[in-house]
This record gives structure tokens, C-alpha cells and sequence, in this order.
């Protein structure tokens, strides 16, 4: 039996007397299946009403939104899994439990399904209200809300609970393959030197980044024994592979989407690069308490940038490779895309596609494997110089996009918009008298993370605990803890659009009555 291709519903790993041909067949097709399975799901149907960045009608043009930035993750991670079946270490590669195009297509056809309405502004905020409002102790994080949905929330011919997927491609969304606290034991949020993502966050214990919740520990533990030549802490190599990709899409595409704007201006991002550029030495020199007091200024950004990924990468960060990678995007990106406006016409077009596949290619041919990686790395991995251009090239889109007040002033009403939300849909299963009419869909998400947790409570209760470090085990504990679960599954399945709708709904607002359906 082939671990990678166990399913939850019959331990269904391809069994019998085969001969190598057949066996290869069995499993292209039993990956094929979750790929189609994915695909079909309306989890992933709805990525074209959730947003990348800013929705559409905020742009005023056509910008990416989840479905569109997934499908091009899924086109560049195919491509880095099929170009290291071709020269890539493949004794290597075999030994750490393969590398299959089909599993990687699905991972990264998956990874983005448990996005919340509004982006990652959605995440922070349904995170802060699961933990304050319900005392769920891992609230809320997009990657671990996939791995439900994968594995409990979405459903597939007969079964009652997951789209029962093979280990391997439930294994590839598990970017962080640990639980927020709690699990592993030696848990890597308490660890002197942590992976990518385990570090606290700004609020609550345990891990930033995390893929899976509590009542979800059994289903990873599950999927990780097909993998015993992994590392606790590391990544399968699929899923390593479908990071990549996600990294190398989310540093292009939103540049794509903003010059087209007309949000990246040259003048403002030229000042930023050209000044650190000149002035490199001299901001060397400068204390923190300087270069934050006037944190606007051009080439402070880029300065504060260079100290941060020294203190948080050291494994891989060189000074002299960082100030090259400047340059090469000051050359290409600054001096090259964005010195000529955005016009619409056919030219522009061709300069903005020349320019991101230019960029993609550059970063595919860059990936890398080893053996031992780093803590903060994965067996697969870009070169020094392709990790520091990413680097870069994500930091021209946090500083002159995900800054701007504008942006923030929009993000501040859908801030309120998903806690009004909230709290309207607690109301109302909270009313003995018009509960029996709340949404069925509400009504059953909630029951089923209630017995998730009644599951969890009897084989892992250690798991169950308030934040304020009791145990949560009793029946009035796991009825609000599947409460709030049930409400956060229900609002994080919504789109930007129904999510406004069910608020304005809730609270009086609602223009149309009789719709298609309120929610998946």
C-alpha cells in the first residue's frame, strides 16, 4: 500500500498485484480525481468573488481576485514540479515521498479556499473576534480554514464529511503543518530558532501561522504518517513547491494590477529605490529611532526592509546580494515598466506581459532542493539572489499599496462590516424563540463543529483550553466553542459581495428579498 494514497473513507491506498505501469496509472488517476474534486468544489467557485487585494469596483479596473490568482499559482507550480522531475535531484526528491505535477496542481488549486470575505483584512479580523468573542484559543487563519474545508466542511459523493482526498494532496496544503498552539509538544512557537510563520503574532500565544485548528489535530496527525522521512516542522515536498509558486504569483500579479491603476507612481517608488541606492551607507548608519521617525521618507522603507530580513533570515540574507537585487528591480520594475505609464493601449499590454513573464521564468529557473534545509527553509527553495529579488519585489507592493491611507480607510469599514456580522448572526442563535429559522447551512456548520469538539474532548483534551489557560471541556465549553467555530466557518465561506448583503440584511438594510441562496 502506497501511503500517499490513503483516503479517509476506506484507508483506500491502491492495493493488489500490479506491475509498475499499472501502478502508475492507479495513482495519476487517484490524484487526477482530488484535482477534479478541487476544482468542482464551490469552495473554489466562489475564489471569483473574494479579493485579491481590492475588489473590483474599488480599482475601477480588472484586477486579480482569489480564482484568478490561484490559476496562475496552480500554471507556475506546475511548472517548477515538472521542470525538477527534469533536472532536479530526483533520488533526492523520491526519498522525501515524490514530487507529482497532478498533487502539486492540486495543492495549489486548494490553498487559497479558506480565504475569508476582504483578503487578508479579513483573516486579522475574524482571528481577533473568534479569540475575543468566543474564546476559540486558535481563532482564525486562512491556511488552517483550507484544511477544514478540505478535510470536514466541503463534501464529495456519499461522504458525509470532506472531499476525501489522498494523503498526498492533503499533505501539500500543510504550509505550516502544526497547530496554533498545543501541538507538536515541542510546539515551534517556543523554539529558539522557529520555521517561517511560528513566530507569536501580535495578539494571542502561540503561532502566527498555523494549518490546522484544534478540533482539525487528528486529520494532520492522520496525513503526516504517510510522510515519516519529513521533518516535524517541514513541508512535504509538494506542498514546498506549491509555496514557491504562491510566492513568486503574489509578488508579480498585484504589481501587474496596480500599474494598470495607476496606484504604483514612478516618481514615489523611483525616490524610494534611487535614494537608498545612492545613500546606502549613510542609512547603515542611521539608529532604528531614525529611520522609523520618518519612516515616509524615500529609502527609509527599503532600509527598514534590509534590517528586518537580516534579523529574521540570517541564513540566507547577504548584504551585497540584497543591494544587487535592489538594483535589478530599480532597473526592471522602476526604471523599466513604470517609467511609462499605464494607457491601456495594445503596447502596454505587451510591456506588462513581457515584464511578469520575464520575472516568472527568472523565478522558476531559480528553485533549488536540498537535503537538510534550514528551519526557516523547505527542501525545495530559490537561490540566494531569486529569494532576495522576491523579497524586494513583495516589498514594493506592501509599501506603495497596502499602506495607503485610502486602502486603510476601506478596510477600516470592512473591519466593522464582519464584526457587525458577527455579532447579529451570535444574536440570533442565541434567541430561543427564532433560532429554529437562522440559516440551515448556519445551523449546520454549527453542529458539526460542536461534535468536533465533543470528539476532541474525549482523545486529545489537553487541547481544550481557554485563554486564560483553564480547560475547556465542559458542555457549556464545547457548545459555545462549536458556536463560535460554526458562525466563523459560516462567515469565512461568504464573498465579499454576500457578506455585505447578510449584514445589510441583518440589520434592516437589505434590498432584495428572494435571492439565489445566501450562502455556499
Amino acid at each position: 500500500m502506497d501511503p500517499r494514497l490513503a483516503r479517509r473513507s476506506d484507508n483506500g491506498a491502491i492495493t493488489g498485484a500490479f506491475d509498475a505501469a499499472e501502478m502508475d496509472a492507479a495513482t495519476e488517476g487517484a490524484f487526477r480525481d482530488d484535482l477534479e474534486r478541487i476544482r468542482f468544489s464551490p469552495y473554489f467557485a466562489r475564489l471569483a468573488a473574494v479579493t485579491q487585494v481590492v475588489n473590483q469596483g474599488s480599482a475601477g479596473q480588472v484586477v486579480h481576485n482569489r480564482l484568478t490568482h490561484t490559476v496562475k499559482v496552480t500554471a507556475v507550480a506546475r511548472a517548477i514540479a515538472t521542470a525538477l522531475r527534469e533536472r532536479g535531484d530526483m533520488a533526492l526528491i523520491d526519498r522525501l515521498g515524490g514530487c507529482d505535477p497532478v498533487v502539486v496542481q492540486a495543492a495549489a488549486s486548494a490553498h487559497d479556499l479558506g480565504h475569508p470575505p476582504f483578503g487578508h483584512l479579513g483573516e486579522r479580523i475574524l482571528d481577533r473576534i473568534a479569540r475575543s468573542r468566543f474564546g476559540l484559543i486558535d481563532g482564525f487563519e486562512g491556511n488552517a480554514q483550507t484544511f477544514r474545508i478540505l478535510t470536514t466542511l466541503d463534501v464529495h459523493g456519499e461522504q458525509e464529511h470532506g472531499l476525501d482526498l489522498t494523503a498526498a494532496v492533503r499533505a501539500a496544503v500543510l504550509k505550516y503543518p502544526w497547530a496554533r498552539i498545543g501541538f507538536p509538544t515541542a510546539h515551534p512557537s517556543e523554539a529558539t530558532e522557529r520555521p517561517k510563520g511560528a513566530a507569536p503574532g501580535p495578539e494571542g500565544a502561540g503561532s502566527l501561522k498555523f494549518s490546522a485548528y484544534v478540533v482539525d489535530v487528528p486529520e494532520l496527525i492522520e496525513v503526516r504518517r504517510a510522510y515519516p522521512q519529513i521533518a516535524p516542522w517541514q513541508q512535504t515536498v509538494e506542498c514546498s513547491v506549491m509555496d514557491l509558486a504562491d510566492d513568486i504569483a503574489y509578488s508579480l500579479h498585484d504589481l501587474d494590477d496596480f500599474h494598470r491603476a495607476g496606484v504604483l507612481q514612478h516618481a514615489s517608488v523611483a525616490a524610494e529605490f534611487r535614494t537608498w541606492i545612492r545613500l546606502r551607507a549613510a542609512f547603515a548608519a542611521m539608529s532604528p529611532g531614525e529611520l522609523r521617525g520618518d519612516g515616509r521618507r524615500p529609502g527609509h522603507s527599503l532600509e527598514l526592509l534590509r534590517r528586518r530580513l537580516h534579523a529574521k533570515d540570517a541564513w540566507i540574507f547577504d548584504d551585497e546580494v540584497f543591494a544587487t537585487a535592489v538594483e535589478r528591480v530599480g532597473d526592471e520594475l522602476v526604471d523599466g515598466l513604470l517609467a511609462v505609464p499605464f494607457d491601456s493601449s495594445i503596447a502596454a499590454e505587451r510591456a506588462v506581459g513581457l515584464f511578469t513573464a520575464s520575472w516568472i521564468s527568472h523565478l522558476q529557473d531559480s528553485v533549488t532542493t536540498t537535503a537538510e534545509p534550514p528551519v526557516r527553509a523547505a527542501h525545495v527553495l530559490l537561490t540566494h539572489q531569486a529569494w532576495h529579488e522576491v523579497a524586494v519585489l513583495k516589498f514594493v507592493h506592501q509599501r506603495f499599496v497596502l499602506d495607503r491611507p485610502d486602502l486603510a480607510l476601506l478596510q477600516r469599514g470592512q473591519a466593522t462590516l464582519l464584526s457587525t456580522l458577527v455579532r447579529d448572526l451570535e444574536s440570533w442563535l442565541t434567541d430561543p424563540i427564532d433560532v429554529g429559522r437562522a440559516p440551515r447551512r448556519l445551523l449546520d456548520l454549527v453542529r458539526l463543529a460542536t461534535d468536533d469538539y465533543r470528539d476532541v474532548a474525549r482523545s486529545m483534551p489537553q487541547l481544550l483550553i481557554r485563554p486564560t489557560g483553564e480547560p475547556a471541556t465542559s458542555a457549556d465549553d464545547l457548545a459555545r466553542l462549536g458556536r463560535g467555530r460554526g458562525i466563523i466557518d459560516y462567515v469565512a465561506s461568504l464573498t465579499d459581495d454576500r457578506a455585505v448583503a447578510t449584514a445589510a440584511a441583518l440589520s434592516g438594510h437589505a434590498g432584495q428579498l428572494w435571492s439565489a441562496g445566501s450562502a455556499l
